[in-house]
């Protein structure tokens, strides 16, 4: 169990959040066509998980914006953004700031992603939610840099995750 926080207070976590070195647990999740979709599909390629409490916050949509624009270009990278929003919304949100360099991956049907990847959400208001991380993995699903973001208003250092790329 890890904890972050919220305006300084502390958040609880569950699961065990993935370090350098670790390979990553397989999971489903949910696209914004309603499919479900594996780690699997990318199969070979270098990803990075921007993970998110919801894209209709801020920070959120800052992230998922910058990654769009500083990894969307890189060669065999591909930018899940992942989150409990419904892919509805998430798709929405990208429709209208024109991001076509990140695919957005719902939790709504398959909680077991955030349990598995140490970013469950279990106190507080935003409990249920994922907490706010960076997983950068290599094409054989190791990780090459993790960052639990220790407080969820704050955005993840894009410079670290990107470097190891």
């Amino acid at each position: 169990m890890s904890t972050v926080t919220l305006d300084g207070n502390p958040i609880e976590l569950s699961g065990k959040f993935p370090q350098i070195g670790d390979t990553v647990p397989p999971f489903t999740l949910t696209n914004s066509g309603l499919e479900d979709v594996k780690l699997d599909n990318w199969a070979g390629k270098r990803k990075i998980l921007n993970i998110i409490p919801s894209i209709d916050t801020g920070v959120c949509a800052a992230s998922t914006r910058k990654f769009n624009e500083k990894a969307g270009a890189l060669d065999n990278t591909v930018v899940l953004v992942v989150s409990a929003d419904l892919p509805f919304a998430a798709a929405r949100f990208c429709g209208a700031e024109g991001l076509e360099n990140v695919i957005t991956l719902s939790s709504f049907r398959n909680y077991s992603f955030q349990q598995d990847y140490g970013v469950s959400i279990q106190t507080g208001p935003l409990a249920g939610l994922c907490a706010r991380a960076v997983v950068v993995l290599d094409e054989d699903n190791k990780v090459i840099h993790s960052q639990l973001v220790n407080e969820i208003k704050d955005e993840p250092d894009y410079d670290a995750a990107l470097k190891v790329l």
